[in-house]
């Protein structure tokens, strides 16, 4: 079974992508998803985290208390790499059971963060990217989440750049205003593409 490692910039639409493919009956495997389960109450990650940062990154249901980790780790560079420590590895351990385990002919996996991991890519047969510009991405973002033009750019620049993705990428889908039904016609085709190289 081939593994697609889908990706792209905050508010680029890669869950609407994930979504459709999802909808044909394609398994997904979603990193993100990931990362909330294994430091949601009782999550795998959690004592590591409580005894690496202390109880009060500890949320009263026991999950991390996501609000004050987010707030100290995008100031403090070793704070983040502590954090990612304890989350990357059991992110990726469960990522490669999720997708060993997957039922299918070809197995979606989400990772965000596809092309800055730089480990990403060896463990993918393909990169489908979601592209954007950059516009679209801060526009969709301050209406989605509220942010405003600052913080929105604030994420965009610790994340790769639209040239290092689209470089990174196999297949790209283009995101910028499409339709849904348009969306819909790009997967399907895409869909197609990776069913014949699963049979290949």
């Amino acid at each position: 079974m081939i593994a697609v490692g889908l990706t792209g910039g905050i508010g680029s639409g890669k869950s609407t992508v994930a979504d459709l493919f999802a909808a044909l009956g394609v398994p997904l495997v979603d990193t993100d998803v990931i990362a909330h389960r294994i430091t949601a109450p009782h999550g795998i990650a959690m004592p590591a985290i409580a005894s690496q940062f202390g109880p009060e990154f500890v949320a009263a249901d026991g999950s991390m208390d996501r609000a004050r980790m987010r707030a100290l780790v995008f100031g403090d560079e070793s704070a983040r790499k502590r954090l990612e420590a304890i989350t990357h590895p059991l992110i990726r351990a469960e990522t490669e059971r999720e997708t060993r385990e997957a039922n299918g002919p070809y197995v979606i996996v989400v990772v965000p963060l596809l092309v800055e991991s730089g480990s990403w890519k060896t463990r993918v047969d393909r990169v489908l990217v979601v592209d954007c510009s950059v516009e679209t991405q801060i526009a969709r973002v301050m209406s989605r989440n509220g942010f405003t033009r600052e913080q929105v750019l604030a994420i965009i620049t610790r994340q790769a750049t639209r040239e290092a993705r689209l470089a990174a990428a196999d297949d790209v889908i283009v995101n910028d205003g499409a339709t849904l039904e348009a969306l819909e016609q790009d997967v399907e085709i895409l869909h197609q593409r990776y069913l014949v190289l699963s049979r290949a």
